[in-house]
């Protein structure tokens, strides 16, 4: 199937529950216009609110119930000397903080823990964070093994790495899209992780030191933003390959914190194969959100996997959306005109192209949000402006 067909019959099939989802009733049973939710959202009872604005427009993030504003803050440009223009955002209706003990070794998360002291801030908002330490740990485990085998035994893997390399389209053009420096260096660890999963698996991902690597991440990410509690649990941070799912530590850790109180719902971020990633964490049942890089240029490799994780009402949050037509890494610049030129093809005018690319991801009803980079007030007043905006696509 081709990428264009593959898109129009997703529109095709959501073009009915984008416009049946432009009000969702208020508490009181009374109409709370211009907040525009997921399809069946109305519907729904036992949401959860938090910080709600009028002006701001929220979905259902799937299974969990939490409503979350359309447009969440991302946590690269959040740094402890770089957060005060938050409190705007969140005077603006934003309710969804996306951080991770990687950006600023920890500093994001203190960032964080700054923006919400006083005035009960943190229960205006969904905290989410992510096991950055747990692909590293993964691929490190069996690198070890690897360096202790003979010569002949390692030729064989990296033969079946060759063989995983041809037969997987991560690396697809298109597809896979370059969002950040070494991001595509990422690959060589995770396949040769998985070339030697059939031998060494019982080695590797049984071993306790996963349960050691998530529980210690989550109580410095606690520690660092002075909370007692997220709503989201992200592991592992950046899956490259669906595999890495597959860890029994992930689910039986996260249990056990959840008993504790520290966690509530499980989820999964992906910037490499995303489609696979989130096929996957759908059918293994016990992963409630995913946050994946999806955008107008990658949309025709990963439009099927979003129907079929919504169909397990799985909550799904879109990043990268604006890196694929704009970026702020100068090694990455220029981003290739082509891109530019389809999307301005599919929504004309004269707005920013990064907004564009936040617009285009949500006039799709199954994903709950767009991931933002909100460098100061004046990306606050933009990108959240987009909420509840819809337009009419146009093909390309």
């Amino acid at each position: 199937m081709s990428q264009r067909n593959t898109r129009r019959d997703f529109l095709q099939t959501t073009a009915v529950l984008t416009v049946a989802s432009s009000v969702v009733p208020a508490s009181s049973g009374t109409a709370l216009q211009g907040q525009s939710v997921q399809p069946a959202t109305a519907a729904r009872e036992g949401v959860e609110w938090r910080n709600r604005q009028p002006g701001m427009s929220y979905r259902r993030f799937g299974r969990t119930n939490l409503m979350i504003s359309e447009i969440v803050s991302g946590g690269d440009p959040i740094t402890s000397s770089n957060y005060e223009h938050l409190n705007l955002a969140l005077g603006m209706g934003l309710n969804y903080l996306d951080m991770a003990p990687a950006y600023g070794n920890g500093d994001c998360e203190i960032a964080y823990g700054k923006l919400l002291t006083g005035s009960a801030k943190r229960d205006k908002v969904f905290l989410q964070t992510k096991v950055s330490a747990f692909g590293r740990l993964r691929n490190e485990l069996y690198k070890d093994i690897f360096k202790g085998l003979p010569a002949e035994k390692q030729n064989a893997i990296m033969r079946r790495v060759d063989e995983i390399r041809h037969d997987n389209l991560a690396e697809t053009p298109g597809y896979y899209l370059t969002y950040f420096p070494g991001q595509h260096e990422q690959f060589a660890g995770a396949y040769l992780s998985n070339a030697m999963m059939p031998d060494y698996a019982h080695l590797v991902e049984g071993s306790q030191q996963f349960r050691k690597c998530i529980t210690d991440s989550l109580d410095g990410s606690l520690r660092r933003v002075g909370t007692d509690h997220f709503d989201l649990l992200m592991c592992p941070h950046g899956a490259n390959t669906a595999n890495e799912l597959d860890n029994p530590h992930i689910y039986e850790t996260f249990i056990e914190l959840k008993k504790e109180g520290k966690v509530r719902f499980l989820g999964v971020t992906s910037h490499n194969d995303p489609a696979a990633v989130l096929r996957k964490a759908a059918q293994l049942g016990h992963y409630d959100g995913v946050q994946m890089a999806y955008n107008v240029i990658n949309c025709g490799f990963v439009d099927q996997a979003i129907l079929e994780a919504s169909a397990h009402d799985v909550g799904m949050i879109a990043m990268k959306t604006a890196h694929a037509v704009a970026t702020h890494h100068q090694s990455l610049q220029p981003v290739p005109e082509w891109r530019i030129d389809k999307l301005n093809r599919t929504i004309p005018g004269d707005m920013k192209v990064p907004m564009k690319g936040y617009l285009w991801v949500l006039q799709n009803p199954h994903i709950a949000a767009v991931n933002s980079n909100l460098w100061d007030e004046t990306y606050v007043r933009e990108n959240l402006s987009l909420a509840g905006e819809k337009v009419q696509l146009q093909p390309v």
